[in-house]
């Protein structure tokens, strides 16, 4: 059976599919160095609109969004890995039970659908509790948003552990929560660590979602990229964007390293 690379048109399709993801992010990144305060001329290569991301006279601004962004990603990220860990452990080794399917259908349900039906659904469930929007708000859709993603690298890694680990413990007259403390959590110890990762940098460059539900005076890094962007594109935008965009890079990149490690350990 040949694969699909060797149908007609696949990889100029591909490669086009490339071009168009790939080439804005290049085009933005460059930008960044520009020592013109054009962005469309270029004016030699500088580390100015670097500067002045920390030292400009927006740095206060975007400095309190980025650390608003790090407290709820680290927060969100921190309670979606626990769920999910527990989540995967009921899944996985719980065995059968009533709702199964439909609780598996729940946990990946923010993958399936829209991020602005997410956001519109949780701006109205909020807003029918009574809970106004803030940081509380914010934290509570990142969670909800965020399980699946740290859920999908956790049950992947358990479920190549064999549940004879456990059973020798048990054997051994440990207990059922020592046998999971002592042997299976350190086993799971890759995929939870690649699942917080996912789910930190998804929750950090979050914006539809976060849009919806921050309530006034509110920012976090995204949200006031945009809103700097809404009054024109300056260069040092597209610095801050670069620096968001190697944060992750290097997020996604660790967490598949994490993975690769936890399975060659296997």
């Amino acid at each position: 059976m040949r694969g699909v690379r060797h149908y007609p048109g696949f990889g100029a399709a591909a490669a086009a599919c490339l071009v168009l993801l790939y080439a804005p992010l290049i085009v933005v990144t460059a930008y960044s160095f520009n020592a013109s305060t054009s962005i469309t001329a270029w004016g030699g290569f500088s580390w100015r609109w670097y500067v002045d991301v920390f030292t400009g006279p927006e740095a206060g601004r975007f400095g309190l969004a980025a650390r608003n962004s790090l407290i709820i990603a680290s927060v969100a990220a921190t309670l979606a890995t626990l769920i999910a860990t527990a989540a995967a452990v009921a899944m996985i080794r719980g065995g059968a039970f009533r709702g199964r399917t439909v609780t598996y259908a729940l946990i990946n349900l923010p993958l399936l659908v829209p991020e602005m039906v997410i956001a519109v659904a949780s701006l109205i469930f909020f807003t029918l509790i009574g809970l106004p929007p803030g940081l509380l708000t914010i934290l509570i859709a990142h969670v909800t948003f965020c399980i699946p993603f740290a859920y999908l690298p956790i049950a992947a890694r358990l479920s190549g552990i064999e549940p004879g680990f456990e059973a020798a413990a048990r054997d051994l007259y440990a207990s059922r929560w020592q046998a999971f403390r002592l042997v299976l959590l350190p086993l799971l110890g890759p995929g939870i660590v690649s699942g917080f990762l996912l789910a930190f940098i998804i929750s950090l460059d979050d914006f539809i979602i976060t849009n919806f539900v921050k309530g006034a005076g509110m920012e976090t890094l995204p949200t006031a990229i945009y809103g700097s962007v809404k009054q024109g594109i300056k260069p040092n935008i597209m610095a801050i964007s670069t620096l968001m965009l190697l944060t992750s890079i290097a997020f996604v990149t660790l967490s598949y390293a994490v993975n690769r490690i936890g399975q060659k350990t296997r």
